[in-house]
């Protein structure tokens, strides 16, 4: 989709969300829901995915909008970072959605633990990154990443739901990744952290 058609849909749905959470006019409220509507219009011209999932995934949060938050665990061991192998046989980072009752910190330990069966200790904030300037595709939404380093203790894969195996590699042999979650440039990012003891977070 176009950079500027998917902008125009992404700030009437932010627009149209915002007005829903504020107005008490029954009148505007069916205006804002318009917008959003058409919001998801826009997407669906072209988009192969039905118009009721399109709502679904783009225009069903409620309150102001705000990014959705993901974190990534940098975990290393003997100079090799830790990936696991998503269900598309593509590799990632162990991370994801941050839940409503988690800290980062407490998420990123958790779904380190769900996704390797490994315990972990976050020690630092690597790099917190705008998704849509990193990744593709782009997303209909805006996404934080925070990706955090992590001090392996304890622990083996545990077969799980989200994952088929884990692994330890080094910075010159990874795997086909899966990109829509973390690139190369990202994990070479996660190994210059690791590497640097005075180490300043970027952030966009």
């Amino acid at each position: 989709m176009d950079d500027q058609f998917l902008d125009w849909a992404i700030e009437l749905q932010a627009l149209a969300q915002a007005g829903l959470a504020y107005t008490k006019d029954p009148f505007d409220q069916e205006r804002f829901e318009r917008i959003r509507t058409i919001a998801v219009e826009m997407l669906a011209i072209e988009s192969p995915i039905p118009i009721p999932k399109l709502r679904n995934l783009f225009a069903e949060e409620s309150g102001y909008p705000t990014p959705k938050l993901d974190t990534r665990a940098a975990v290393f061991k003997n100079n090799k970072i830790l990936l696991v192998q998503e269900k598309d046989g593509l590799w990632s980072l162990p991370g994801g959605w941050v839940d409503f009752d988690q800290s980062i910190k407490e998420n990123t330990v958790k779904e380190t633990l769900e996704e390797t069966g490994l315990n972990v200790e976050p020690v630092k904030v690597i790099a917190i990154q705008d998704r849509n300037k990193h990744n593709l595709p782009r997303y209909a939404y805006s996404v934080c990443k925070v990706f955090i380093e992590c001090r392996f203790l304890d622990g083996g894969f545990i077969e799980n739901i989200e994952t088929l195996q884990i692994d330890w590699f080094e910075l010159s042999a990874l795997p086909l990744l899966a990109e829509e979650k973390n690139t190369a440039e990202q994990i070479e990012l996660c190994f210059a952290a690791h590497a640097d003891g005075s180490w300043h977070v970027p952030f966009d």
